[in-house]
């Protein structure tokens, strides 16, 4: 990989501090392999912190109208909980994975 091609696929990684969805989807349409593959990488783990605080909005909300108050907005909390400690496996995942590449 020669490196104009190491320099976007790390950028891809790295676009979760500056433009998670945009720059890895931008790429992934633009350029071709090797870079597509971590383009579509990054996009993917850029996504997965953000389908967890939706499920836990939806289950919040399920439990509220079944349930007491209280197991909804501990359900809730316990959502954000766990997609935050996930954002930040994420986040540290896609830190590496960009070092990764230049080594």
């Amino acid at each position: 990989m020669d490196t104009s091609s190491k320099v976007l696929s790390s950028l891809n990684y790295f676009s979760i501090f500056f433009a998670p969805f945009l720059f890895p989807l931008i790429v992934y349409f633009v350029v071709e392999e090797p870079v597509k593959y971590h383009a579509k990488r990054a996009l993917i783990s850029h996504i997965i912190p953000f389908i967890v605080i939706l499920l836990a909005i939806v289950l919040g909300i399920i439990f509220g109208l079944s349930n007491s108050f209280g197991l909804a907005t501990g359900s809730i909390v316990i959502g954000y909980l766990l997609a935050g400690i996930l954002y930040i496996v994420y986040l540290i995942w896609n830190i590496v994975q960009g070092i990764k590449i230049f080594i």
